[in-house]
């Protein structure tokens, strides 16, 4: 990182300039305030492109399952790993951002859901964006989840630890985030904690 001192100093600004994004949006479901990935999008975008560093976005479909909704009728939980890949357009350093992202859909949108929340998380992370703790809002996932939490269903066990995060006890719903964050952090954690373990490493 030291031949990127450049990059790191217009980054520096960004992070000063993208510190904090009001939260927009609202979770009907369990009655919170959350950043949209759009407000957080559109913030670091105006300040990328104002020090003139280029962002190119590789994601990688980590898992793709099937759960049952509310109504017992099958969708679709997608898991989306991101890389995103700043470029300084003045001298040419370059760093790369990592997130992660779940998305669920009935049709064909679960892997945007889940790349959508991917690019946020890996902006919100990357750049220390403070908006709060709440997760990603998606009002029919959580009603979803809630569901198959009630009806038992094999992919989201009520009492089976090892679909429940370890640190704040909510549902992790992809066996492949149970199995990276058992492999990385020695015990199953959801996304929003990793994150904060990701941090404090």
């Amino acid at each position: 990182m030291l031949e990127n001192k450049n990059i790191a100093k217009k980054l520096v600004k960004v992070m000063s300039e993208c510190s904090h994004i009001i939260k927009n949006g609202q979770n009907d479901y369990h009655n919170y305030k959350y950043a949209t990935a759009e407000d957080v999008l559109q913030k670091v975008n105006a300040s990328l492109t104002k020090y003139n560093i280029a962002s190119i976005v590789s994601p990688s479909l980590e898992s793709m399952i099937d759960v049952l909704n509310r109504n017992g009728n099958k969708e679709h939980l997608a898991t989306v790993s991101v890389q995103v890949h700043l470029i300084d357009g003045d001298t040419g350093e370059s760093v790369d951002l990592f997130g992660i992202g779940s998305g669920q859909d009935a049709g064909d949108k679960a892997v945007m859901k889940a790349q959508t929340a991917a690019i946020k998380y890996a902006f919100m992370l990357s750049l220390c964006i403070a908006t709060g703790d709440d997760p990603e809002a998606d009002n029919s996932t959580d009603e979803n989840m809630g569901a198959e939490k009630q009806q038992k269903q094999p992919t989201q066990v009520k009492d089976n630890k090892n679909h429940v995060c370890s640190c704040c006890n909510s549902p992790i719903g992809s066996e492949k985030v149970i199995q990276f964050s058992i492999k990385k952090y020695g015990r199953p954690l959801c996304m929003d904690c990793q994150k904060t373990e990701s941090k404090v490493a």
